[in-house]
């Protein structure tokens, strides 16, 4: 009896480990980050603090109160620096596909 009742709840009992296993690997890769989503969110960053100080810099220019020049220069350089930086980016990531493009097979 004891033999038939382990054998019974042995298989449920991996079953359901496996069935965690399962949710932690699912719960795990959905938790790693998309390239993709990397990429695009990148990007919506480049062009928010682009934005930003483009509405700084008119503000400025239209004599806004508490709009100043250090501030509006300092946008200024930040979008510049991370639309660089973004640049650099695009290209040694098409420098990378073109590098695997040209492998041979």
């Amino acid at each position: 009896m004891r033999d038939l009742r382990s054998q019974i709840q042995t298989p449920s009992a991996n079953a359901s480990s496996g069935l965690a296993q399962n949710g932690m690997q699912a719960t795990q890769e959905a938790e790693r980050p998309d390239f993709a989503d990397m990429l695009k969110t990148a990007v919506d960053n480049v062009n928010s603090v682009q934005k930003e100080a483009t509405s700084l810099a008119q503000a400025y220019e239209r004599g806004e109160e508490g709009v100043d020049l250090p501030q509006v220069m300092i946008g200024l350089q930040k979008s510049s620096v991370s639309f660089e930086a973004m640049t650099q980016v695009r290209n040694k990531l098409v420098d990378a596909y073109e590098k695997i493009m040209n492998m041979p097979i």
